[in-house]
């Protein structure tokens, strides 16, 4: 009989970990192969410069306008937008999601609204937010806080259902209330999955950020964004979305760490 050839393990399998230098040198690759491509499309000119810069291009800018104290206000005006909105948000949106995950009542009460409301394009609220709060900070604040808000609570709804309800009943069974299960049981055991929703929530928020600064504006990265775009320095525009990228990838590194940090076990 003929030997069995053995089967040569795979390199990549399915959910296989990888070590974190192969995961950073792999991720670093991704954004080196975009960089290639861009550079390729802009400095042969395959695409005109007027509409694709260069990367060295976007670069100077960069550093110019980050040099800037007008620059600065922009990005600071944009960053408590952001927060305001996203915070907003999470005050009103953590509780009714919990409330909505916990009791069957709370869950007909509040997410057939949210299921339907959900679909509705922020960007269609913008006149009414206009009617309702003028075209001040509230204005912007309350887009972001629309496109988070009807998300949040149906994912911290289900958040909370995928609690075990044997650590429930184990409390009751040890003579806990109502309220002290939901305060020692449920509302800890969520926690870890809270905060990898609310990175998701604060994503979302940064990609309304420059509908948001739409509304009758005269500052904000969005602002800056549009303002170059009226006079074609796609440069700057670039740049606008680079840091907006950047501010948002630096809050998800902070949750994400925070998580980390405070929940080691999950």
């Amino acid at each position: 009989m003929k030997p069995e050839k053995r089967r040569k393990p795979q390199r990549i399998q399915i959910f296989k970990e990888i070590g974190p230098r192969s995961f950073a040198v792999t991720a670093a690759c991704s954004f080196l192969l975009l960089l290639a491509v861009w550079s390729v499309l802009s400095y042969s000119e395959a695409v005109s410069r007027t509409f694709l810069p260069t990367p060295h291009q976007v670069l100077f800018e960069l550093f110019r306008l980050l040099g800037t104290g007008e620059y600065w206000h922009h990005i600071g005006i944009s960053v408590f937008r952001v927060s305001a909105g996203f915070l907003l948000a999470c005050i009103i949106g953590i509780p009714l999601g919990i409330f909505a995950g916990t009791f069957k009542y709370g869950e007909a009460l509040i997410e057939p609204p949210m299921e339907f409301i959900r679909y509705m394009p922020a960007v269609a609220f913008i006149p009414l937010i206009m009617l309702w709060a003028g075209i001040g900070e509230w204005a912007k604040i309350l887009l972001i806080f629309i496109g988070c808000f009807f998300q949040l609570v149906l994912m911290v709804a289900d958040n909370t259902r995928r609690v075990s309800l044997d650590l429930i009943q184990a409390s009751f069974t040890l003579g806990a209330s109502r309220w002290a299960a939901i305060e020692t049981v449920l509302i800890p055991a969520i926690k870890p999955q809270l905060m990898n929703t609310l990175r998701l929530i604060l994503g979302w928020a940064w990609t309304y950020l420059v509908v948001a600064e739409l509304v009758a504006v005269n500052s904000g990265l969005g602002y800056a964004i549009m303002k170059a775009q009226r006079f074609l320095n796609t440069d700057e525009i670039f740049v606008g979305i680079i840091v907006i990228g950047l501010l948002g990838l630096i809050s998800d590194r902070i949750f994400a760490f925070l998580n980390r940090r405070w929940f080691p076990w999950a």
